[in-house]
């Protein structure tokens, strides 16, 4: 498993863009790492916002992968898992329900101009309020 000080020097692969390792937090099924990325809303507005974008991530899903050297979701032992085709989609544009190197997602907007995503299996798990909590930087 990746441990806090090699997720805090690399950058995670999702939804073919980059994200940056912000912290850990501490559930009672295991540690989750948090990425977030700021990014336009859409560059064809005269004024584009500001969207910040979150993702909530078991840490024994958290593979290096040399090749790329990048972060990327997986299994330990397994073969990599399949990156998602095409390019990046506005975060907006992107459905609510979507699969990712080989994992299912959830997307939630807790806030204005805020996503995240968490995966579904674990959102029991996480709780009801995650989404407003990694907003909330609790």
């Amino acid at each position: 498993m990746i441990d806090e000080s090699e997720l805090a020097v690399n950058l995670l692969d999702f939804r073919q863009k980059s994200f940056q390792f912000e912290r850990l937090v501490d559930r009672a099924n295991g540690a989750y790492a948090i990425f977030g990325r700021t990014e336009t809303e859409t560059e064809s507005q005269l004024r584009p916002k500001l969207v910040h974008l979150k993702v909530v991530v078991p840490q024994e899903w958290i593979v290096y992968d040399a090749d790329l050297d990048l972060l990327r979701l997986g299994r330990e032992g397994t073969p990599r898992s399949l990156r998602s085709p095409g390019i990046a989609l506005e975060s907006a544009a992107e459905p609510s329900e979507f699969p990712e190197q080989g994992f299912e997602w959830l997307r939630e907007q807790p806030a204005d101009h805020v996503y995240v995503y968490l995966p579904k299996e674990r959102r029991g798990a996480l709780g009801p309020g995650i989404g407003r909590e990694v907003v909330d930087g609790r």
